[in-house]
């Protein structure tokens, strides 16, 4: 009887697995880019989402040109801004809550192909108290470095898919 429970131990392992890879799931983290030795990215002089994306593809090991080839593929960042709308106010008429919008417009353009411009929206909802302004200030900066670390994992994503 004990020599049974391996096996049931076994299947129901060989099982898991079987589900898990038959729904299509996969880990998440860095995505090989091996399709991409190297790419030129354009973007404004301190874009601090150009610099999560330089730092990103040196991490996949994909080399960062400082100028334009045509024969490398290349990447532009457009715009990204950020806004706001109001969504509640406090009783005395200020604003009690926001909802942040990041927006990102780029174009990949790849070997012998036309550019492809792509652009999404990130939201986020953002509480604020002017009782405690340093602290928010500092909430809303977490925020931002949020919205753009999944902004940039977007774009990598994209940039893999298309590979």
């Amino acid at each position: 009887m004990a020599a049974r429970f391996p096996l049931v131990r076994l299947a129901l392992l060989w099982l898991a697995a079987s589900l898990l890879t038959g729904c299509g799931f996969h880990l998440r983290g860095n995505l090989p880019l091996s399709q991409y030795p190297a790419i030129y990215v354009q973007s404004e002089a301190h874009s601090e989402l150009a610099t999560l994306l330089k730092q990103r593809f040196l991490q996949n090991k994909v080399e960062l040109i400082s100028s334009y080839q045509a024969d490398k593929p290349a990447l532009t960042l457009v715009r990204d801004t950020l806004e706001r709308r109001t969504l509640s106010l406090f009783a005395n008429g200020q604003v009690a809550e926001y909802e942040l919008i990041y927006k990102v417009e780029y174009l990949i353009q790849l070997v012998g192909q036309e550019p492809q411009r792509y652009q999404f929206e990130l939201y986020r909802d953002y509480q604020d108290d002017p009782n405690q302004a340093l602290a928010k200030a500092q909430e809303l900066e977490l925020l931002l470095s949020e919205l753009r670390q999944q902004a940039a994992n977007r774009i990598i994503r994209q940039l893999a898919r298309l590979g």
